[in-house]
């Protein structure tokens, strides 16, 4: 498999977590999106939407982290990054949605080179629009695994499952943006137990080949 990705791309981080708990290998072709090679004519034959990661499993190319990673899960079923029950699927995909589909899309590359070129923002500017989603996100996450109660080391039991591929990217990008963790322990806890595993700091974005 050929992983097309950016150090620090969310979406390309949550893709390696899910790789390297599936314990897969792949080689990484780094796509630098500073230098704009996402929009170059080369990328774009690879991946129309011109955005990262995409998967290349040699008959055909997958795009779209969430249905890469649901790809994963059902061609990879050994090592699952869903529970087993019904209603505790539907939870861990809450989880991993209200990262994936409320904060990140609006957090992400494009949007912020918008806000900048567009409507003038600053970084002080870019910060507080992403503090701003990231924090509901995060309150909402929070709010949702202290329901549960008793949860063990992540977000959902003792093992890391999807919920955590999209939660421990996110928590870099918070860091980034200077977004102050400390108003959720409970996530700090779960980040911290996720960045002990081998899976975890392998794909983190200071360990990737790109990485600058």
């Amino acid at each position: 498999m050929k992983l097309y990705n950016f150090f620090r791309s969310g979406t390309s981080h949550r893709l390696r977590i899910a790789l390297n708990l599936k314990g897969l290998s792949y080689e990484q072709i780094a796509v630098d999106l500073r230098k704009e090679e996402h929009l170059a004519e080369a990328y774009t034959a690879i991946n129309p939407q011109q955005l990262v990661p995409t998967l290349d499993i040699g008959d055909t190319r997958l795009t779209q982290s969430p249905a890469i990673i649901e790809w994963l899960e059902e061609r990879y079923p050994d090592v699952p990054l869903l529970p087993s029950g019904l209603l505790e699927r539907a939870h861990v995909r809450t989880l991993a949605a209200i990262i994936g589909c409320d904060v990140h899309p609006i957090n992400n590359r494009r949007i912020l080179e918008t806000l900048r070129r567009r409507f003038g923002a600053d970084e002080a500017a870019i910060n507080q629009w992403c503090g701003t989603w990231i924090t509901s996100g995060f309150d909402a996450f929070d709010a949702l695994i202290a329901a549960k109660g008793s949860r063990g080391d992540f977000s959902f039991g003792d093992r890391p499952t999807l919920a955590d591929a999209y939660l421990v990217p996110q928590i870099e990008s918070a860091r980034r943006f200077k977004v102050e963790l400390g108003r959720w322990p409970r996530l700090q806890a779960i980040d911290a137990a996720c960045s002990s595993l081998e899976a975890f700091k392998r794909a983190e974005p200071s360990a990737q080949p790109d990485a600058a």
